[in-house]
């Protein structure tokens, strides 16, 4: 979902444009100039905005409130699926070249 799309899906939840305006305590030409020039709320009105819409933060303005990425640490202390295989055989591979060695 993009800005401006966030943007639309909050104003949904109000009535009309002069409504959300209301709401936060704006002029409803500013929140057209939101709609019309900017395409997304001002950083001042996102917390305002997502409480009274449930529009999260992250969607109305990812650039200041990005997602957490959801990491996991320890994949490098594991191998998994695929990886076992390539694993082995890397294992085969390594035994053999010792065992010619040793030869």
């Amino acid at each position: 979902m993009t800005r401006f799309e966030a943007l639309q899906r909050s104003l949904k939840a109000f009535s009309s444009q002069q409504a959300m305006a209301n709401e936060l305590g704006v002029t409803q030409p500013t929140v057209w100039r939101w709609l019309n020039q900017s395409k997304q709320v001002p950083a001042e009105y996102v917390l305002r905005v997502e409480a009274a819409t449930g529009v999260s933060r992250h969607d109305l303005r990812p650039d200041i409130y990005p997602r957490e990425e959801m990491t996991d640490h320890h994949v490098g202390d594991r191998f998994c699926g695929i990886d076992r295989q390539i694993a082995a055989r890397q294992q085969m591979a390594a035994g053999a070249t010792s065992a010619s060695k040793a030869a």
